[in-house]
């Protein structure tokens, strides 16, 4: 899952959410990378990892390019 988050403090609200909510739906962090202060956070509960990133870092990092032959299974904005 990618996500772009606005801000650090929103990039932090976001990890810590799903940190706090994912383990009561049987999903168990097995790993975290990254700070809110670098504009990345990944967090690994196994059959979902989750890239939280600032815009830049985002479009940077264009993860989409990576996975473009990937059929994305659900876009918010």
């Amino acid at each position: 899952m990618l996500c772009t988050a606005a801000s650090e403090p929103q990039v932090k609200a976001v990890a810590e959410a799903l940190e706090d909510t994912l383990p009561r739906e049987g999903l168990r962090l097995l790993h975290a990378e990254g700070v809110p202060a670098s504009g990345w956070v990944l967090l690994d509960f196994g059959a979902v990892v989750v890239h939280i990133f600032a815009p830049p870092e985002r479009e940077y990092y264009n993860l989409e390019e990576l996975w473009r032959e990937a059929a994305p299974l659900l876009r918010i904005q």
